[in-house]
């Protein structure tokens, strides 16, 4: 499992309170146990002692149902951050596909994945280092070898593909 240190995520940080919360529960279980041997080496067993028995075994339960909880937590997270990768890897071979489907030239395909990405043609033409002018028609080459008129079309064609039911197994 990959465990990140960074905090970057509200479940990493549900995570990360989680076990700090273990730890200082732990802690006072470990004090309630110290008192309790202490109490009934002293004073023997009475409702006292019984109610901190309880309390202390009810303490210690809560402190092992959390350690569960978190372990399963981070399985959960571990699970979805590896769906998540799948997902991306997926997402990249399918655009990779529709840019071959359609011919464009590799210039034309950094363009395409730039414009995909929401950059606009001056951030695209930085990033690329040439001329806006020159980003303005490798878009408008990708838009009609696409068949679409813009750049919303164009998202459109992938968030369909996102979008769509499953092909259903017989």
């Amino acid at each position: 499992m990959r465990y990140s240190t960074s905090l970057s995520n509200p479940a990493e940080r549900r995570a990360a309170t989680l076990a700090a919360l273990i730890v200082v529960l732990a802690l006072c279980a470990a004090f309630f146990i110290g008192d309790v041997i202490g109490d009934l080496r002293r004073d023997g067993v009475g409702w006292h002692i019984s109610l901190e028995l309880f309390t202390t075994a009810a303490l210690g339960t809560g402190v092992v149902l959390l350690m569960i909880e978190l372990r399963d937590m981070l399985r959960r997270m571990d699970s979805l951050d590896r769906g998540i990768r799948a997902a991306r890897g997926e997402m990249a071979k399918l655009i990779d596909s529709f840019f071959q489907g359609w011919g464009l030239t590799p210039s034309e395909r950094d363009v395409g994945l730039l414009i995909l990405k929401g950059f606009d043609n001056e951030a695209i033409a930085g990033l690329r280092g040439v001329a806006v002018g020159t980003v303005r028609a490798q878009s408008a080459r990708i838009y009609a070898k696409a068949g679409v008129d813009g750049r919303a079309q164009l998202f459109s064609i992938f968030m369909e593909e996102l979008l769509a039911e499953p092909p259903t197994q017989p």
